[in-house]
C-alpha cells in the first residue's frame, strides 16, 4: 500500500506523470487550476516524490524516481482511493486507472513507457525498433535553425527549435550542451523574462544554473 496523499497532492503526482517532465506553477494552474505551494509541496519534496527548484518567481516541479514507483503502486490493486470526501469523479478516476494498470501488466510496461518522453520507445514496441529520424541530431538542430532564423546569426527560440528535431528533450539537451561547450552554439536567457510563457520555460535548457531560451549558431 502507497503512503497516503491529500486529493491535491495525488492531483499534483498525476498531473506531473503524465507530464513526465519539469512543469511550472503557472503551467500547473493553467492545467489542473492549482499550483503546488506550501507544505503541500514540501511534503512531497520531503518525502522524496518530486523535485522542486525556484527559477525566477515560480516553482518548477518534477517527479523523482521515487515519485513514479508511488504513481505505479497508486495506481495498482489493493490501493484505496485517497482520503474521504470522495466525490463521484475521483472515485470513478481510480477505477479507469485500476483498468490502465491491468493493461500495462499484461503488455509488461511501466508508466515511463507511455509518459515519460525520454523513453526509448512508444507503448508496445521495443527500444531497438523505435524509427531514428534521419540525419544525426546536430545536422537537425542546423537545418532546423536554418529554418527558422531571419537574419545571419539571429536568436532562435527553443520553444520553436524543438518539435522541429523529433527527439526526446535529452537528447537535444546533451547535444546543445556538447556543442555549446565547444564554441559552435550559443545559448542565453531571454531578457525579459516576462515575456516567457509556460512553453518557453518547459523548452529551456539549464547550463550553470540559469536557464536559456534563445540559440543562435555562427556557421552554417
Amino acid at each position: 500500500m502507497t503512503d497516503r496523499l491529500g486529493h491535491k497532492q495525488t492531483a499534483a503526482m498525476f498531473t506531473l506523470m503524465v507530464l513526465g517532465r519539469e512543469v511550472p506553477n503557472p503551467e500547473l494552474k493553467e492545467r489542473v487550476g492549482f499550483t503546488l505551494t506550501g507544505k503541500e509541496r514540501t511534503q512531497l519534496n520531503e518525502t522524496g516524490y518530486i523535485t522542486s527548484e525556484k527559477v525566477g518567481r515560480t516553482f518548477v516541479h518534477q517527479l523523482t524516481d521515487r515519485g513514479w514507483a508511488w504513481c505505479e503502486k497508486e495506481i495498482g490493486e489493493g490501493n484505496p482511493p485517497p482520503p474521504r470526501p470522495l466525490s463521484t469523479l475521483c472515485s470513478a478516476l481510480y477505477v479507469v486507472l485500476g483498468g490502465f494498470d491491468e493493461f500495462l501488466r499484461r503488455r509488461n510496461l511501466r508508466l515511463a513507457d507511455v509518459f515519460d518522453p525520454a523513453s526509448t520507445g512508444p507503448v508496445g514496441t521495443a527500444p531497438e525498433s523505435r524509427p531514428e529520424p534521419e540525419g544525426d541530431l546536430e545536422t537537425r538542430i542546423r537545418v532546423a535553425y536554418r529554418e527558422l532564423v531571419r537574419e545571419p546569426r539571429g536568436w532562435v527560440g527553443l520553444v520553436d527549435l524543438r518539435p522541429k528535431l523529433g527527439a526526446p528533450a535529452a537528447e537535444v539537451d546533451a547535444v546543445l550542451k556538447r556543442l555549446s561547450s565547444a564554441g559552435k552554439v550559443h545559448l542565453v536567457p531571454e531578457d525579459n523574462r516576462k515575456a516567457l510563457t509556460a512553453a518557453d520555460h518547459e523548452a529551456a535548457i539549464r547550463i550553470g544554473g540559469e536557464d536559456n531560451h534563445l540559440l543562435s549558431i555562427e556557421a552554417l
